[in-house]
C-alpha cells in the first residue's frame, strides 16, 4: 500500500521528496532513460503507463541534471533535443570552476531558486567527494541523510545513478558499488539490465526496492533516438535476479534473509532503533526473529542495553553511529 502522505513523480517508481537509486552496468541505457525522464518532466507529459489514467494531470516542471560522465554541450543537449525536451526547464549547476559534491551549498541554493521536480546525479560516486570512502557506512550515511533531508524539504525527487558491482553472489538489490547504506537510505531502487534473448537491443527496467508503495511492474524498453530516445515496449514478469542468475541459485531461506536485511536497513535509516520497535514491526511483516538476528549479524549491527529489568532498553545501531560509554552490552 502507498504510504500516507506520499506523492510520486512517477508512481510507484519515483517518489517525490525521496531518493531513488538507479543501478546498471555501463551501456544498458541509464543515462538515456534519465534524460527521457527529464524530458517528460520538462514538457509536463505523462509517464509510461500513466496515459491510460485520464485523472492524472501533469504540468511542466523544472529539472536539474548533474553529470560527470558526459559532456553537456556535445552529448546531453543533443540527446534532450532529440527527445523534444523543453530546455528552458532543464539546467545544470556549473562545475567549471569548482566540482560539485553532495555537501555543496549550491545544491540547496539551486533547490530554493528553481524548485525542481526532479534532480539527477550521474554517477553517485562523482558527487560523494574525493575525501569520502563510499564503502564506509559511517562516512556515506551522514552525507546521504542530509541529501535526503533536502529532497524532502523541497519536495524534489532525486535520482542517484550507481554502477553495479561485480559481486555476483549478491542479490540484485545489493549490487550497487559502495556501502549498503546507499541502498538503505533510498526509498526506491530501479535496476536496468539487458534482456538475455537480445541484449544489444532490448532492455528491462525492474523495480527492486519500494518502501512507500507496492513494487511496480518490470518494463521492457529499447533505445531509438529517432523515436524519442527511449521506446517502452510493455511490461514483463522478469526481475533483475532472473536475468543476473541469482534467483535460480538461492534457496527460499536466503530470500527471507534478504527481506530481513532490507527491513533492518529501513528501520535503521537514521543510524539506530529500539529493539522492541524493530521486533514489533518485524512481527507485523511476518519476519521471524531468528532471521532478524541473522540479518543483524550480516549487517554487523551492534547493540547496547541501558537499565535493568522493566526499565531495560536495548538499542540496535550501526558502528560509528554512537560511542557507548558505561553501558551494559547484551550478548545477542
Amino acid at each position: 500500500m502507498e504510504a500516507v502522505g506520499t506523492d510520486f513523480l512517477w508512481y510507484p517508481y519515483i517518489p517525490l521528496g525521496k531518493i531513488t537509486i538507479m543501478l546498471a552496468d555501463p551501456g544498458v541505457g541509464k543515462t538515456t532513460l534519465c534524460l527521457k525522464l527529464a524530458s517528460i518532466v520538462s514538457r509536463g507529459e505523462h509517464f509510461y503507463l500513466e496515459s491510460e489514467n485520464p485523472f492524472v494531470k501533469r504540468e511542466p516542471g523544472f529539472v536539474i541534471y548533474q553529470t560527470a560522465e558526459d559532456g553537456i554541450a556535445d552529448t546531453i543537449v543533443p540527446r534532450l533535443q532529440s527527445m523534444k525536451a523543453n530546455l528552458d526547464n532543464i539546467c545544470v549547476i556549473n562545475e567549471g570552476k569548482q566540482a560539485l559534491t553532495f555537501t555543496d551549498a549550491r545544491i540547496e541554493q539551486a533547490l530554493k531558486d528553481k524548485h525542481p521536480r526532479l534532480m539527477i546525479f550521474d554517477p553517485i560516486q562523482a558527487y560523494l567527494g574525493s575525501d569520502l570512502d563510499m564503502h564506509r557506512a559511517n562516512e556515506v550515511r551522514p552525507v546521504l541523510t542530509e541529501l535526503s533531508r533536502l529532497s524532502e524539504q523541497y519536495k524534489c525527487a532525486m535520482i542517484l545513478i550507481a554502477h553495479m558491482s561485480k559481486m555476483s553472489s549478491n542479490s540484485a538489490l545489493y549490487r550497487a558499488l559502495g556501502s549498503i547504506d546507499i541502498v538503505a537510505l533510498a526509498r526506491s531502487e530501479i535496476i536496468l539490465v539487458n534482456k538475455p534473448d537480445d541484449p544489444d537491443k532490448h532492455k528491462l527496467m525492474t523495480h527492486e526496492k519500494s518502501s512507500l508503495a507496492a513494487h511496480g511492474d518490470s518494463i521492457e524498453f529499447h533505445i531509438d533516438y529517432e523515436a524519442g530516445g527511449i521506446v517502452f515496449d510493455g511490461i514483463s514478469d522478469l526481475k533483475a535476479d532472473d536475468i543476473l542468475g541469482q534467483r535460480k541459485e538461492k534457496k527460499r531461506s536466503t530470500f527471507a534473509l534478504d527481506e530481513a536485511v532490507e527491513f533492518l536497513q529501513e528501520m535503521l535509516q537514521t543510524g539506530s532503533a529500539d529493539r522492541d520497535s524493530i521486533f514489533k514491526e518485524a512481527d507485523e511483516r511476518g519476519i521471524k526473529h531468528t532471521t532478524l538476528y541473522e540479518a543483524k549479524k550480516a549487517l554487523k549491527i551492534l547493540n547496547k542495553t541501558d537499565g535493568r529489568r522493566k526499565e531495560k532498553t536495548t538499542i540496535w545501531y550501526y558502528k560509528g553511529y554512537m560511542e557507548p560509554k558505561n553501558n551494559i552490552f547484551s550478548p545477542e
